[in-house]
């Protein structure tokens, strides 16, 4: 599944380094959506253009508002270490001043002039003529005359494996919206000076996190588990590699992943599926394919397995103990299979009357206790978290590695909260369709990172995970399986717990 915690342990997602955004957008909910559903039970239709472009549509007439999105199969699992952190880099000039408002712009200095000649000034002093010159492809531009009046929440965010863009209007400005996307993800600028300044503000986001505690838990975990490849693993880059962004690494980003046959146009809320084939054809049906797979050209990297169990000690200034221990999962492409079966596991693990919990949270030996896992194409963690103290973090260590030796015992867990499970998972989903102007990530995620088939059957998959799946998947990522063990401690409390490396790894 997503990159979600199952308890408490939510406030950890805040310093993960798997999403980045640039503003905080205000969304708008409403109650009992009405939404047409598909033979198979998916509530959204496809169509894919003849170019490639996969277009998603989730209608839903509750409330008279739209949400267009546009997801690309890019982030930090295509980036050498050169590029780190520019997909993320790429996310932040999205939204900049591209060449249909440099149009407009022009256009407008040119009516002006009629009657003010300091407007032919500034016509030629903005290169109005070059900029003119792409009035063909990019046609009228009078929408953004009234772009202002969409009221209009946007925002972007970056991921291992997805970059997404969004906006969320009223319904009457859904071709506005699909056109103001194209012209953005088509006809970029790429201003120097732009750069320049985003550079600084991501720069900014670098800080925020490593004044953070946790990130360093993270990194020393994504790190060790992916160490031939760390880069493809964190979206955030690195100080060296953001100050070292040009302009024709953005261009070469373009070039490689902004194509239609690498990006999906997702739209969500008060629409007609035809309307939106329609609008999206007459959009975005011009852009030209990418002749070569980008994915083809460029193979994502294969991570190597863990060579062996390895525990980390990382000293921060903090009042409780985090641990983590991270496995290799299962990729989607390689093992779809044990992908449902982790799933309905994590969720078994994260009620509260499951053994996991009774042995570790109800005994008083940790705050909160999860292991999740996180959907990707490209090995996705396996990972368990444990928020306990220095005292207890050594009986804690101890009891969760006794549990991960009995998760494949008849008895560890009874069918019916086997069943529970399935049920919880689904419900989850229907409840998230009930916010279509956040479901529209859900999709992109999905689509990105397993293919929208995947998605589709998704339900129909979890239903069939059995007791035997679920053990194969223990046996074959968990139990007994190399891992990575890292506590987050203060020096304080680590002269209390006394952990040691090998603790952290169950030895």
């Amino acid at each position: 599944m997503r990159k979600i915690l199952l308890s408490t342990l939510l406030v950890l997602s805040l310093f993960s380094s798997f999403s980045f955004a640039q503003t905080t957008a205000k969304n708008v909910t409403k109650d009992k959506p009405l939404v047409a559903v598909n033979n198979d039970g998916s509530p959204f239709v496809n169509k894919k253009l003849a170019n490639g472009l996969e277009v998603i549509v989730l209608p839903d007439k509750s409330v008279p508002l739209v949400t267009v999105e546009i997801a690309v199969r890019n982030g930090s699992f295509t980036e050498p270490l050169e590029f780190n952190g520019l997909s993320h880099l790429y996310e932040h000039m999205f939204f900049k001043p591209n060449k249909a408002v440099g149009i407009f712009r022009c256009e407008s200095f040119l009516r002006n002039a009629r009657s003010d000649a300091r407007y032919m000034r500034v016509y030629q002093a903005e290169n109005c003529g070059e900029k003119l010159k792409f009035k063909q492809s990019i046609g009228s531009v009078n929408y953004l005359g009234n772009i202002g009046q969409m009221g209009i929440t946007y925002n972007g965010t970056t991921r291992e494996e997805v970059v997404n863009y969004y906006f969320t209007t009223t319904s009457p400005y859904l071709s506005t919206a699909i056109k103001f996307i194209s012209d953005a993800i088509r006809f970029p600028n790429f201003d120097a000076e732009e750069l320049e300044r985003e550079k600084k503000v991501v720069l900014g986001e670098i800080d925020r996190n490593e004044s953070n505690p946790y990130f360093y838990l993270n990194r020393a975990l994504q790190d060790k588990m992916y160490y031939k490849y760390p880069t493809r693993k964190n979206p955030l880059g690195t100080r060296q590699t953001v100050t070292s962004a040009t302009v024709e690494k953005m261009k070469t980003i373009q070039e490689r992943y902004y194509v239609p046959n690498n990006a999906a146009l997702i739209v969500t809320g008060d629409v007609n599926p035809e309307e939106v084939f329609k609008l999206a054809e007459k959009n975005l049906g011009a852009w030209e394919k990418r002749k070569t797979d980008p994915f083809k050209e460029f193979p994502i990297v294969e991570h190597p397995p863990i060579k062996k169990s390895e525990g980390v000690i990382v000293k921060q200034p903090i009042n409780n103990v985090l641990i983590q221990v991270g496995w290799h999962g299962p990729s989607i492409g390689k093992d779809d299979a044990a992908t449902y079966a982790a799933d309905v596991f994590s969720y078994i693990l994260g009620q509260a009357d499951s053994k996991f919990q009774r042995a570790l949270v109800d005994s008083k030996l940790a705050v909160a206790a999860d292991i999740t896992y996180y959907t990707q194409r490209n090995v996705g963690p396996i990972t368990l978290t444990l928020v306990t103290s220095p005292k207890k973090a050594k009986e804690a260590l101890k009891v969760a590695y006794e549990q991960i030796e009995k998760f494949d015992k008849p008895d560890y867990y009874s069918n019916q909260e086997l069943e529970n499970s399935k049920t919880l998972l689904e419900s989850r989903d229907l409840f998230e369709r009930e916010k279509p102007s956040t479901y529209s990530h859900t999709l992109g995620f999905w689509w990105s990172s397993t293919g929208i088939d995947y998605f589709r059957g998704y339900h129909k998959n979890l239903r069939a995970v059995s007791r035997k799946e679920i053990n194969r998947y223990v046996r074959t990522y968990i139990k007994g399986k190399p891992r990575i063990g890292v506590a987050l401690i203060s020096p304080e409390g680590q002269a209390t717990a006394k952990l040691t490396e090998a603790e952290l790894i169950g030895k």
